[in-house]
């Protein structure tokens, strides 16, 4: 009998030795797919290089990004300026290399903010019964206005500047995220792993964070992707309205806002910028339909 006692803490180590090898075994399979996948990788690719762009800006931008030069107002792109000159004679290159800085730092903000306040959200409305109907009609009532619209009258309210958008992006995006991580802690908190969890007396933080959110926020790292692209594209629109970042602080809306004066004869002013935004988005949308198309069983036979 004592010797059977003596035992069981190593075969528990054992046992938990081997869940660990599992864990990083099914991690290392996770990362050969996302590799393996042409859309995925393509995506993480150009966002890569974007990140890149907006750290190193003060190292890649080859003039100070408000400097006026009259001497070179409205020139087109050259040797000297890869990207052509705006109405002040300030280098386009170096505010778009600036401007992705701020729509990635904003991009990045809205995607943790609206992350945090989703999953709390979504989950309360889902494992607190008597908390689902005030929660999810009190989101109802914030998608039935138009996401861009909401933003646009927020960001007003509140006066332009980055935090503004920030906190505008946030409210907008905040309900469907918390309506997606709702329907996947649903699913998982019906499975049998985690009535047999409540069975044996496990408490309410560990069944949450322990058994349903670890399974259920594969929907959720998709639904980010999407922010993150679609907060870019709403950051660009504020500030081409004139409620986002004010000027004379670069951001590819802005400067995009700033061409539209002299479109016909200035072009690269509002193409450039927009070619920046479109790629950007470009790659956070590969990225997510690659994270869909692995995460998914279903996407994954298909292929």
């Amino acid at each position: 009998m004592t010797a059977e006692i003596e035992t069981l803490p190593e075969d528990g180590g054992s046992l938990r030795r081997q869940m660990r090898k599992a864990r990083w075994r099914a991690f290392g399979v996770f990362l050969k797919r996302l590799v393996a996948h042409r859309s995925f990788l393509i995506g993480a690719i150009i966002l890569v290089l974007f990140s890149a762009v907006a750290l190193f800006a003060d190292l890649l931008a080859p003039y100070a990004p408000n400097r006026n030069n009259y001497r070179f107002i409205l020139m087109p792109p050259s040797a000297e300026f890869w990207f052509g000159t705006d109405g002040y004679g300030r280098d386009i290159l170096s505010r778009v290399i600036y401007g992705t800085r701020v729509s990635l730092f904003i991009g990045v903000t809205v995607v943790l903010f609206t992350g945090i306040l989703g999953t709390l959200l979504g989950t309360l409305a889902s494992y607190v019964s008597w908390l689902d109907a005030l929660i999810m009609r009190g989101l109802d009532g914030l998608m039935a206005f138009p996401g861009v619209l909401l933003a646009i009258a927020l960001a007003s309210a509140l006066g332009p500047s980055e935090i503004t958008v920030i906190i505008a992006l946030t409210v907008t995006f905040t309900p469907r995220t918390a309506r997606v991580v709702r329907a996947g802690v649903l699913v998982v908190k019906g499975m049998q792993y985690v009535e047999a969890a409540q069975a044996v007396g496990a408490g309410h933080a560990r069944i949450i964070f322990r058994y349903i959110l670890a399974n259920a926020l594969s929907p959720l790292i998709v639904q980010l992707t999407f922010v993150f692209a679609v907060s870019i594209i709403a950051e660009a629109i504020l500030s081409f309205l004139g409620v986002g970042p004010p000027p004379p602080a670069p951001s590819l809306g802005n400067i995009i806002a700033d061409g539209r004066t002299y479109i016909q004869e200035a072009w690269w002013i509002a193409v450039f910028p927009g070619l920046a935004i479109a790629f950007a988005v470009l790659g956070l949308n590969l990225m997510g339909d690659g994270l869909r198309d692995i995460i998914d069983p279903r996407q994954r036979n298909h292929r």
